[in-house]
Order: C-alpha cells, then structure tokens, then sequence
C-alpha cells in the first residue's frame, strides 16, 4: 500500500547546459507541486501508513525551505552567484544543476532522512519514502523512487547551502537534519 500527500512551492532557477536557450540562458520561475509517496511493514495505531497530519510538520517546513527561492548550481559563474544572493534573501545553492530531476534527488534525500530521524509515537511500522515526483509544469515532472536513491550517487546534504533568511524562518529543521539530530512525532496533534 502507497500514500502520497502533495505540496505546493514557488521558486527559480537556471538550467545550465541545458538543451533549451530560454532555459539555460534566463532565470526563470515554476510553480512546483511535490508529490511524496510513502509506504510502510504495516499499519499504525488509527490504521494507516502514516497520519497526514504528521506529513504536515517537518516534510512541509522542509519544503518551504525552497518556496519563493531563487535555486542555483554551486558551479555556477561567480557573477550571477553573488548578483542573486545580493538581490534575493531567499536562496538555496546545490552541489549540482538546478534541473527538475536533481531537485527530485534533493527532495527524496531530505524527506528520506526526516522519516529515518524521526521517532514515532503511534504504531508506525516500518514507514519509508517510495517515491517523490516533482511537477516542473503541468506537463513536466521527474520521478525519483527508492530503487533510483539506492543505485544513483547520493545526495550530500552539507553541500547544500540555504541563506541566511531561509535559516531564520526554518533554520531548526535543517540543523536538525545535519546534525543527525531525532524528529519525536507527538502523540497527538
């Protein structure tokens, strides 16, 4: 058995080296729906994989870690790296290009961890994250799933640089995740 919640963010980038001029040559802005599927051993206490209500606490501040973000490649030219953290407070640099499919890896590999950090409080047996889609576009996504996760190279999470503003409004979250820190899901919400 699979579920999946959904997820809505804004953000911004450039496609270096890409194939199309507009993408590789302007920033340019997405509204992104983030699809996370988990499955699990077994059922919980109130009979399901994992409480919806539970997704909308760590998973979702993750995310907004990302909302209303400028995204770029850390390999990026000098130039532009220093005119979008000068001219935005809202920035998040990536060990690699800021692609749909690389934003899918950066996505399972947070969520991954938030679920292996997290201690549950319900009955939860054996919760893990299958798959994540990433909407680029109505008519364009990428899908990483966890045989994709086990075979591609991984995700290092302290490459990832969030600025400061991105820190101040989520800043425990991400300490949390580097620091191997545990999540403790309460029993009630």
């Amino acid at each position: 058995m699979i579920i999946g919640r959904i997820y809505d963010f804004e953000a911004a980038h450039i496609v270096r080296d890409c194939s199309t001029k507009r993408c590789k040559y302007s920033i340019h802005g997405h509204s992104y729906t983030l699809e996370a599927r988990l499955s699990a051993k077994g059922l919980d206490k109130g009979g399901m994989i994992y409480d919806f209500g539970l997704m909308k606490r760590e998973i979702k501040a993750l995310i907004d870690s990302f909302d209303h973000s400028t995204i770029f490649y850390a390999n990026d030219s000098d130039e532009y790296k220093n005119a979008i953290k000068t001219l935005s407070a809202r920035w998040v640099q990536l060990p690699f290009n800021a692609s749909c499919e690389q934003m899918a890896r950066v996505f399972f590999a947070l969520i991954d961890k938030i679920l292996n950090q997290t201690i549950m409080k319900n009955g939860e047996n054996g919760v893990f994250l299958k798959a994540i889609t990433l909407k680029e576009t109505a008519r364009g996504w990428a899908r990483f799933t966890r045989k994709d996760f086990e075979s591609f190279e991984r995700v290092r999470l302290d490459e990832i640089i969030f600025s400061q503003q991105v820190k101040a409004e989520n800043g425990e979250i991400l300490k949390k995740l580097l620091n191997k820190e545990k999540f403790t899901n309460p029993k009630e919400i």
